[in-house]
């Protein structure tokens, strides 16, 4: 297979911010035994690092010196475990090195990328045990599923996004309001009313939403799971002959999935829950807090809303409606760049395309504010 110089190079960046991402991991943990999983993954990173440049050195191409910064995804997760800690930096970490895999997983095979691909697991398995001590790599049939997923949901996620509706919403109603009262210029007493307002009902409004809606699933989840459990009391054999059905349908045997059923069905704990798994979708231990959720939401998007506000708690007139956009956007950019975070763009890409998503909410409604006001003078 011919050599490619330019996907040995990448690899040979993503590496690099690896081992920049988990020497620093190490110098943050004060905990021994975290710090130590850190330095292994730092040594095996340093390695596969090693192997691009070898190969890059073999083929006559210059190998680039190591970077002092990694790149702005990685450079924000170590400013995050800085100030929050390392264990609050998990799920980004997981759904970072899960990205990378998913990258090996896409090239060519060869030694080289099987070797790392093998090493990738491992790393998978130490933050597993580094989440939950008690884990072991045969108590969770889902548990390797949950490394790609994690970061990709869940606080993290409705954080951002939350900041993000009331960043968004609240500029727009602000905009529409300057542009309809002609309070760019004059004391912005109806503008800051309407930031206000703006903040109170949305934060409130999307606290309930979120409220009803993560408890109807609940709800909805809980009695899925008492069905389930009822009919597993009421008919084991048919509950059993059901598991081997779906793992018949996963590609096993007869015999391999009336085995497994059968094992599985020894524990009646353990079969309801891989039932659950199995058969409704769910996992029993992440079924969600209604009250999390609604204050998470009321929160987050309160501190999105407040932003546009911020100026005329200040000031008023031409200065506070400038200030208001230029803050504004420069939050834009910021929710952005936490985006980067879970898609894995470029934080320049996210961020830029957040601004002119919330840039053109805010020109829209004002115009439209502008019409209305002058309509209503007239």
């Amino acid at each position: 297979m011919p050599f490619d110089p330019v996907q040995s190079l990448a690899n040979l960046r993503l590496e690099r911010d690896a081992i920049l991402l988990y020497d620093a991991l190490a110098a943050i943990e004060k905990d021994p035994q975290r710090a130590a999983a850190f330095h292994r993954i730092a040594g095996n990173e340093r390695r596969h690092a090693e192997v691009w440049a070898a190969k890059l050195r073999e083929a006559g191409v210059d190998v680039p010196p190591a970077p002092t910064r990694p790149r702005a995804r990685v450079a924000v997760i170590v400013l995050l475990a800085r100030v929050f800690g390392t264990k609050a930096v998990s799920d980004l970490v997981t759904a970072l090195e899960g990205d990378e895999e998913e990258i090996y997983e896409g090239q060519t095979a060869t030694p080289e990328i099987e070797a790392i691909a093998a090493d990738e697991r491992e790393h998978a398995e130490i933050w597993r045990r580094l989440k939950d001590p008690e884990y072991h790599p045969d108590k969770d049939i889902a548990a390797r599923e949950k490394w790609h997923r994690s970061g990709r949901s869940g606080t993290l996620r409705a954080v951002i996004f939350g900041v993000s509706d009331g960043l968004v919403s609240n500029l727009a109603l602000v905009m529409g309001v300057a542009g309809a009262s002609g309070q760019t210029a004059t004391p912005g007493h109806f503008i800051l009313l309407a930031g206000i307002a703006g903040l109170l009902a949305g934060a409130f409004s999307m606290a309930a939403g979120e409220y009803i809606s993560m408890q109807s699933q609940r709800e909805l989840f809980e009695r899925q799971i008492a069905l389930e459990r009822a009919e597993l009391e009421a008919m084991p054999e048919e509950e059993e002959a059901e598991m081997a059905a779906l793992y018949r349908a996963k590609g096993f045997r007869d015999d391999e999935a009336k085995a497994i059923a059968h094992r599985l069905f020894e524990d009646p704990e353990r079969a309801l829950e891989q039932l659950i798994r199995e058969e409704l979708g769910l996992d029993p231990d992440e079924l969600g807090s209604p009250f999390g959720a609604a204050f998470g939401s009321f929160v987050a998007f309160a501190l999105g809303a407040f932003v546009p506000v911020l100026p005329y708690l200040l000031g008023s007139g031409a200065v506070a409606f400038v200030v208001a956009i230029g803050l504004s956007l420069a939050a834009l950019f910021a929710v952005g760049a936490g985006v980067s975070l879970l898609t894995g763009r470029s934080v320049a890409f996210s961020g830029v395309r957040q601004v002119g998503i919330g840039a053109a909410a805010a020109t829209v409604t004002y115009i439209v504010g502008t019409v209305i006001g002058v309509s209503v003078a007239g």
